[in-house]
């Protein structure tokens, strides 16, 4: 296996297990006091143990994948925001229907584009860096390690305190090796929007949803 290929891999792998570790545990009400880059360790290490003990879900079989998402990670992603920074201003102009069918095909194509890289989590150990922030922000920046066979990888959430009491912190955003996730899609989103607006992007979604699971019945 070529260097560069491994690391495509380990970075695909690290966005997966970010994703996972974004709800692996407990409802956020239970940890509304605890420091966001605490909770990150902690369901970082929790998301490694219940992949090691899944073989389905390493295994990438989408239905499982999904199932872990819808009950596990989106109640604890503020994904609404990040579709919409993903669409750029013609999320505003778009309507209520329109806005969840592109949550819904968006995060469709995400499972479904790094369900495989579960195959890749093994002996992954995260490393949390010191968080610089106020008590007062209502957003922060965590930066994280995975580590492993090779160079580790670079994992930072950015995530904002939800409004009121006991509901603790959501994330909005994944960088990868220097690449977050927003950023990566949003110029394609753009692209598709100016050609043939938001139902041409909803359309574009759901096509690459089918090509992907196509792709992935062979």
């Amino acid at each position: 296996m070529t260097q560069p290929f491994r690391r495509s891999l380990i970075k695909r792998a690290a966005l997966t297990l970010g994703a996972l570790a974004l709800g692996a545990t407990a409802p956020w009400a239970q940890a509304a006091d605890e420091a966001p880059n605490v909770m990150i360790e902690r369901l970082s290490t929790e998301v490694l143990d219940i992949i090691r003990a899944d073989k389905t879900l390493q295994s990438g079989d989408i239905a499982r994948v999904m199932e872990v998402v819808d009950r596990k990670i989106m109640p604890n992603v503020n994904f609404r925001r990040m579709t919409a920074s993903a669409t750029g201003p013609g999320w505003r102009k778009a309507t209520p229907e329109q806005q969840q069918k592109l949550q819904q095909e968006f995060k469709t194509l995400l499972v479904r584009t790094y369900a495989g890289a579960l195959r890749q989590v093994s002996d992954q150990t995260i490393e949390v860096g010191p968080l610089r922030a106020n008590d007062s922000d209502k957003e922060v920046l965590v930066r994280t390690l995975v580590k492993g066979k090779g160079e580790p990888v670079q994992l930072d959430y950015r995530m904002e305190k939800t409004p009121g009491q006991g509901l603790g912190w959501k994330i909005y955003d994944l960088n990868v090796a220097g690449i977050w996730l927003v950023d990566t899609y949003r110029p394609q989103f753009a692209q598709q929007i100016n050609a043939n607006g938001i139902d041409g992007l909803v359309a574009s979604l759901v096509e690459r949803n089918k090509t992907n699971a196509a792709a992935s019945a062979k």
